[in-house]
């Protein structure tokens, strides 16, 4: 194939992603929300597993939330969803029946992939297995009003005339990180600093969740669209979770440097996920939808055919890393260091992104190849590959700029 660079599909891209990856600046919010929790001593630090599954539950959110942006977007492109909440078509229903269901599904098997990386690197004992799981089902359960959101977001993005496939994921991945972040803030704060009543509370909203998704699993077990997601959406949930206590792990080994050392690095570390994510999500769903309608043929040498709108997605996250940067520093009060923390992102934007650009194109590849649908893989995969792959690149960064 030869490669023919279309400008038109690269300013689209460019501009529609940038206009999606802005709302990753509130992404800091994010992070400095969890930053000041750990640092105004409120004792959380004597439970072992807070700091390192912090990375779990956005890889979590970022897993189910890519799915059903995926799903959604590529529905509305090819007419079997409308965009509207009521009156929908009954694939509509069973997706967001399915996705319900999946975040308890998530919970349990990050859950416990977590008791095993937390017995062996972060000193937590089985006792705490309880709690972890507690804490992480209430969370999500709190959550679940951002399945609400991608679902908006994808319906007025659809009827406006942009491309969900660009908007929906990058912009959700940001306003999701915040979300999840002030729900899991407030189910520690009523888990651990408040009396029995705010256990008692949390345990309830992790009881009623669970036994909903129960209910809907039992009620939905037979219809095959539900079964075929919850199925495929398994296959990648075990390998997900393992390469997100990975991270964990990382973010707990070297919490404490980053924390009192470079504070600007921890403060726009979640952002720089969800960016990295937004860009895989871009390519993958791009590309999904291009193979699906015959535009693209799917093939890995077929990506020369795809450049047009990588290097739009591309280009549109130099610049928000270089704004992220500008930010971080300015909101931590530490100027002299914006130069070579402006040179640490971009190093950390060439690595980073250009792994997740080809794990996000070989996963489409790979999934439509084997009659599988892709959007039940790309992004629950790539998204949850971007904290890893964010945190090695940064580390590489850090270290060649000194």
């Amino acid at each position: 194939m030869t490669f023919n660079f279309d400008s038109r599909a690269f300013s689209r891209t460019f501009r529609e992603s940038l206009a999606a990856y802005t709302f990753d600046v509130g992404g800091i919010f994010a992070g400095l929300v969890f930053y000041l929790m750990v640092i105004s001593k409120l004792d959380f630090f004597h439970t072992p597993w807070i700091v390192a599954v912090y990375p779990t539950i956005l890889s979590a959110k970022d897993m189910i939330g890519g799915l059903l942006s995926g799903r959604l977007s590529t529905a509305l492109h090819v007419g079997i969803i409308y965009p509207k909440f009521f009156g929908n078509t009954r694939a509509f229903y069973i997706l967001f029946n399915a996705v319900v269901f999946i975040n308890l599904e998530t919970c349990l098997a990050m859950g416990s992939v977590s008791l095993v990386f937390g017995s062996l690197f972060w000193g937590m004992l089985v006792a705490h297995f309880s709690e972890l799981l507690t804490v992480v089902i209430a969370t999500m359960a709190l959550g679940l009003v951002i399945s609400f959101l991608t679902m908006f977001i994808a319906f007025t993005s659809f009827k406006k005339g942009l491309d969900p496939d660009i908007v929906v994921y990058p912009v959700i991945s940001t306003v999701a990180n915040i979300i999840i972040t002030v729900c899991y803030v407030v189910v520690l704060y009523l888990f651990f600093l408040t009396d029995l009543l705010g256990k008692y509370a949390v345990a309830v909203i992790a009881g009623s969740f669970a036994t909903l998704a129960c209910y809907i699993f039992i009620r939905n077990r037979h219809e095959e669209d539900f079964v075929k997601t919850v199925r495929e959406f398994s296959f990648t949930l075990i390998l997900v979770a393992f390469i997100v206590n990975v991270t964990g792990t990382f973010l707990h080994m070297v919490s404490k440097v980053i924390l009192t050392g470079r504070s600007e690095v921890y403060s726009v570390y979640p952002a720089l996920i969800s960016l990295v994510g937004a860009v895989g999500s871009v390519v993958g769903s791009t590309a999904t939808t291009r193979f699906t309608l015959g535009f693209l043929k799917p093939s890995l040498s077929s990506i020369r055919g795809h450049l047009s709108h990588v290097f739009g997605a591309w280009a549109s996250s130099l610049v928000m890393f270089t704004v992220l940067s500008a930010i971080s520093i300015f909101i931590n009060n530490v100027f002299s260091r914006l130069l070579i923390f402006t040179a640490t992102m971009l190093i950390a934007n060439v690595i980073a992104i250009s792994l997740i650009v080809l794990i996000s194109y070989a996963t489409a590849v790979a999934t439509f190849h084997k009659g599988l649908d892709p959007d039940n893989f790309i992004i629950p995969l790539e998204s949850s590959l971007a904290g890893s792959v964010t945190s090695i690149a940064l580390l590489i960064a850090l270290i060649l700029c000194g």
